[in-house]
């Protein structure tokens, strides 16, 4: 199958930090199609030869084991072109089109690796030349808009141009081996379903915990925040794929829809259920690994009075029968105590003790990284005599180290999957814009409450009201207990 990639953004951070070294890693591991090549778009004035040499450099950047050699990269390269585009410029969007046409490729990926407020521009373009035909798929990366209705506009326009099947909604955490499984553990394994209800189930917590500041991206950060950045995407997937029902077919919109059937079924907020369930942060000075770091205030370009949330822990429900009145935290934050990304599934106490001692409810532990697997907590006896207490015992799995062959990286997956035309790992726009419909309450209330983002020092776990969030039904956070 023969392919045309085209990255708009060429010499973006995200194309040469994520893009391409994830398209190195499917050519060196034989899984990218015959046939292809990779065209990067941007305002410079380069020659293919000068733009190679300039991936090169970069590639010195990404991590060894995923470093090419020269012979390697001389390979690769061999695929790569690169072509100059004002993407203001319809005759530019013209040239594309003949560049494309020449060859007339299987297939044709245009990948839009700007800021979204291009997306809308781009896509009129591309419609205006005729690059929207059933051969085209358009891939958008997040953040896709800044709230409801800019999310609306953007859908509005791709919709004016490309069908719903063509436009790959691209959610990076949807790529991971490690959340792929959530599916498999689910609905591949007859063990969890029956137990995977409000009967079993005393909560669900997911934390996406960041060790790192902002970094030099306070400028971009300080207009978006934890709640955009991470929730009303990433973690809000992840809930979907936890809470969803089985669905009937292991196809795109047969998962999709039941998706949105979870997101549509979350408790909604009121201001006094935000200011009730609802817990922002903002990172001060601290301490990480025993090296002090400074807080988000003094980060590079961020106003010193910002009241950007840099954390957010919530409660939430799903309204249904399988879940009703079961919490689900969210949780997710910079310069946090561990990088740490998990969902934990905390199972009912047992209904009538018969061994002494306190009686530890059983967990399932699902790990997203940095490590990759699963571990179920359970309780046994070691066997040294009558009477003896129950010891918590783990099983614990490494998927990593379970599957010997190399692991497909997530965009690495998703890049393959948006050649090969599959749509199951990629946002539907009505399931992007019930998630943005869902959020969109709690920045109403924060825009309306003086009071600001609760400070946390870094190197913690985030301020105190977010424990004290899930002690008000009885709980804990995972490391409190």
């Amino acid at each position: 199958m023969s392919f045309d990639l085209v990255f708009f953004g060429g010499t973006g951070d995200l194309t040469w930090r994520k893009l391409m070294p994830a398209l190195f890693q499917a050519f060196r591991h034989g899984k990218l199609p015959e046939g292809g090549r990779i065209l990067a778009v941007a305002r410079d004035d380069q020659t293919d030869e000068r733009y190679r040499e300039w991936l090169k450099e970069r590639f010195r950047e990404v991590d060894g084991a995923k470093r090419p050699n020269d012979e390697e990269f001389e390979r690769f390269a061999a695929l790569i072109h690169y072509r100059r585009m004002d993407l203001s410029q319809p005759d530019h969007y013209a040239g594309l089109k003949e560049w494309l046409d020449a060859r007339n490729a299987d297939t044709v990926v245009l990948y839009l690796a700007t800021s979204p407020h291009l997306f809308t521009g781009i896509c009129q373009q591309l419609g205006a030349v005729g690059l929207n035909h059933d051969k085209v798929r358009v891939v958008l990366e997040k953040p896709l808009g800044h709230d409801l209705a800019s999310a609306q506009e953007i859908n509005r326009a791709v919709r004016s141009v490309f069908a719903e099947a063509q436009a790959f909604r691209i959610d990076h955490y949807l790529g991971k081996p490690s959340v792929q499984n959530l599916m498999a553990l689910r609905f591949g394994n007859a063990l969890f379903e029956p137990l995977w209800r409000r009967e079993s189930i005393a909560n669900i917590q997911i934390t996406l915990a960041e060790r790192l500041g902002v970094g030099t991206r306070g400028a971009f950060y300080d207009g978006t925040g934890a709640l955009r950045d991470m929730i009303q995407n990433h973690a809000l997937q992840l809930l979907t794929m936890i809470a969803m029902e089985p669905p009937a077919r292991n196809d795109a919109d047969a998962i999709r829809d039941e998706k949105l059937k979870v997101l549509r079924s979350l408790k909604p907020f009121t201001p006094d259920s935000v200011a009730r369930d609802v817990v922002r942060g903002q990172y001060r000075a601290g301490s990480i690994e025993g090296k002090a770091v400074p807080g988000y205030l003094e980060e590079v370009k961020v106003p010193p009075d910002s009241a950007c949330e840099t954390f957010v822990a919530l409660r939430t429900e799903v309204n249904n029968w399988r879940w009703a009145g079961v919490p689900f935290y969210l949780r997710t934050g910079k310069r946090l105590a561990e990088r740490d990304a998990q969902i934990v599934v905390n199972f009912r106490p047992v209904p009538h003790k018969i061994f002494p001692g306190a009686s530890q409810p059983n967990r399932l532990v699902i790990k997203l990284q940095p490590e990759d697997g699963l571990e179920l907590q359970l309780l046994a006896q070691k066997g040294a005599g009558h009477g003896e207490q129950l010891t918590p015992v783990s099983l614990d799995l490494d998927f990593d180290k379970a599957f010997a062959t190399q692991r497909v990286g997530a965009y690495e997956r998703l890049l393959l999957d948006a050649i090969a035309g599959r749509l199951n790992l990629f946002v539907r726009s009505d399931e992007q814009e019930q998630a943005w419909r869902w959020v969109e309450p709690i920045l109403d209330a924060w825009a309306a409450d003086a009071s600001g983002p609760r400070p946390y020092s870094a190197g913690s776990w985030g301020p105190a009201a977010a424990s004290a969030l899930v002690a008000r039904d009885g709980f804990s956070w995972a490391e409190e207990q």
